[in-house]
């Protein structure tokens, strides 16, 4: 089968960071250690376990992360090379219960996959992204499809996934929208793990990420304000589509914050970052870089809260502020089960709906065949400034021909 596959190669991956630092993020795949080839397709690793023939795979912010070279060292233990990337998938099933059905994949490779019984704690209570055995039973380390060489990625014609992992899609959903399922989860999450109900809110970024945060946000916590912050003209209109109270582009944060929330503002001297004495009561940072972390912590109150949403690297922050303001940082990883007032939910159920209330599938805005990968991940990671935000591979058989198909609103050949 044809595949992109991720090799344990320190010298290319030192090359794919400094071509990335020298050109900017997604120009390191020419050098790096991602390569198109044909490969045998994995073996099923036991019971429950059904094949899965990808339709669309996203290429999301962590992949850029680790193929920009980028990615954080406390990875090495929980992934196994090599590896196939992509776990933002809809498909079809080939086998099992579910054979012929099309399906979304959830990818946390719990204690259930791994065949690990009594399960853990957090699988027990149905919180699978918080596994404690993910790089244990018989599956190879992975904390997710797409980082595990056993079960393959969704940047291949056919990867394996437990059936405890798939969720079947509508009649009614695109492949568009049905492959915006699981980013959406991670947002949902996000906006379930927040303190926002009735209170001040500013999301950091507007991309894949922030965008579906702006909108659980709006659906699922209700805050009293919502603000978002977006660097492009595309990303502000559908950050207010969507439902932000209030757009700001990056330099006017303070600003905003100072306006919103009657504080008053410190200039820095010497450099330092200008911040507000008050602020926002959470901040949810959809980036998880220095400067986005840094930005956060200069327009959130004191007692406030701050998500981190966006999958961070080693990052130099200075954190007195957060001491000094004794201000909560939390993180929001995956998926699970959401506490809401009608009882337990599954995110990925309400990630559903989510993607069907708000229309998310709006946001897939080019599609590439995998012998297109460089230009795709060149495109990912350049979304925002041309006007795009989700950029997937295409591997259906026929692919579907029409606007978005390709680089911009060019159609594959």
């Amino acid at each position: 089968m044809r595949a992109l596959v991720f090799e344990r190669q320190l010298a290319r991956f030192a090359a794919s960071r400094v071509a990335a630092d020298l050109a900017g993020s997604g120009r390191g795949v020419a050098v790096g250690p991602l390569e198109l080839g044909e490969i045998e397709a994995p073996d099923l690793p036991g019971a429950g376990f059904v094949r899965v023939a990808p339709r669309l795979a996203g290429i999301c912010g962590s992949d850029l992360a680790t193929l920009d070279g980028r990615s954080s060292r406390y990875f090495e233990h929980i992934v196994s090379f090599p590896f196939i990337p992509g776990h933002e998938i809809v498909g079809d099933v080939e086998g099992g219960a579910l054979d012929g059905q099309r399906v979304v994949v959830e990818p946390v490779l719990g204690c259930e996959a791994r065949g690990l019984a009594p399960p853990c704690p957090a699988c027990a209570a149905g919180n699978r992204g918080r596994c404690e055995r993910i790089a244990f039973g018989r599956l190879a380390p992975g904390l997710q499809t797409g980082y595990c060489t056993d079960t393959g990625g969704g940047w291949s014609q056919s990867l394996v996934a437990h059936e405890s992992q798939l969720h079947p899609v509508p009649d009614r959903f695109s492949d568009e929208a049905a492959v915006m399922i699981e980013p959406t989860a991670c947002a949902v999450h996000a906006a379930f793990q927040g303190s926002a109900g009735g209170r001040r809110v500013l999301v950091l970024g507007a991309g894949t990420l922030g965008l579906c945060t702006i909108a659980a946000l709006r659906q699922y916590s209700l805050p009293g304000v919502l603000v978002a912050v977006a660097k492009h003209p595309e990303q502000r209109r559908l950050a207010r589509e969507l439902g932000a109270d209030h757009v700001v582009e990056p330099a006017e944060i303070v600003r905003a914050a100072r306006r919103l929330t009657g504080s008053l503002a410190l200039t820095g001297r010497g450099g330092a970052l200008e911040r507000v004495t008050g602020g926002m009561d959470v901040v949810f940072d959809c980036v998880g870089s220095a400067d986005s972390l840094a930005g956060a912590l200069s327009v959130v109150r004191p007692g406030g809260e701050i998500v981190l949403v966006g999958m961070p690297g080693p990052v130099k922050v200075d954190l007195a502020p957060l001491w000094q303001r004794e201000v909560m940082l939390k993180g929001a990883y995956a998926y699970g089960t959401e506490e809401t007032p009608s009882g337990p939910a599954s995110t990925f159920d309400l990630a559903r709906d989510l993607v069907d209330a708000c229309d998310l599938g709006q946001l897939v805005s080019a599609r590439y065949p995998l012998e297109r990968y460089e230009e795709a991940i060149g495109h990912a990671a350049a979304a925002g400034r041309r006007g795009g935000v989700k950029i997937v591979f295409d591997l259906r058989r026929r692919p579907r021909r029409g606007r978005g198909v390709g680089t911009d609103d060019k159609e594959t050949p």
